[in-house]
């Protein structure tokens, strides 16, 4: 199987020829070094364009911890996905396993990518600190629905074509994507921010309080609401300590 960046498009054009040939022996851990290159590569520029909202060493942070937060992910849930294949009796192959999720991965990479014209355009435009950050989020929602619809395709061809794979583990699969979602939420605001506000300083991490979820409400506030987000940045609280010391 040749290792081309673009093979992963012929999926629409003839879908079981693709993932046919992601069940054959015809490929090595080569073409999995290479198309995990090719997810950092275009992870790092989806990163880049999300961070330049802010500044150039801001969109180099956000494009190397983008496909950091990715690698984790795996890394993090992947064995235990494979070991419960074993475990319901599937025979597909670890590396035919891997080349699957990997190929999601690249099809979710480049819909990224595909993107970022659109993305420019709204921060051109003038979209705020807070469109941007639904707008990105909505954005790797899309693309991460067409990976793993890819992925489920894929193991349900070789449940019912190659008979390696039970009916079982694709239903597996679909908790698992929940599972992996989660953890890629959580990694995700522990390696926050990718993109930050143009006001305030550089930052690699920041802490706080809150969760993901509650950002999101908030964003959404802030987005119906902005009159808010300007009576805050108006308003000087008056320092009680001041006045105390002088009684």
């Amino acid at each position: 199987m040749k290792t081309n960046i673009f093979k992963v498009f012929s999926y629409y054009r003839d879908k079981n020829e693709f993932i046919k040939q992601l069940s054959r022996d015809d490929f090595g851990w080569k073409f999995i070094a290479n198309i995990s290159l090719m997810i950092i590569a275009l992870l790092f520029i989806d990163g880049f364009v999300i961070g330049i909202y802010h500044s150039l060493i801001q969109s180099v942070s956000a494009g190397i911890k983008l496909f950091i937060l990715f690698l984790l992910s795996l890394i993090i849930c992947f064995p235990t996905f494979y070991v419960i294949q074993i475990i319901i009796g599937s025979r597909i192959k670890l590396i035919n396993l891997i080349a699957i999720i990997l190929s999601g991965a690249l099809l979710s990479s480049w819909i990224l990518v595909a993107f970022i014209p659109i993305v420019i355009f709204f921060m051109i435009t003038g979209g705020n600190y807070y469109f941007m950050q639904l707008l990105h989020i909505a954005i790797m929602g899309f693309a991460s629905f067409f990976g793993m619809k890819l992925i489920v395709e894929a193991l349900k061809f070789n449940c019912e074509n190659e008979d390696i794979y039970p009916k079982t583990g694709v239903t597996i699969f679909r908790f698992w994507i929940v599972i992996f979602l989660f953890v890629s939420i959580q990694l995700g605001w522990n390696l926050r921010p990718f993109m930050s506000k143009q006001t305030e300083p550089f930052q690699i991490f920041r802490q706080y309080e809150g969760n993901f979820y509650t950002a999101i409400l908030y964003s959404f506030d802030k987005i119906i609401n902005p009159q808010k987000e300007q009576k805050q940045e108006n308003h000087t609280p008056i320092n009680l300590e001041k006045y105390k010391d002088k009684k």
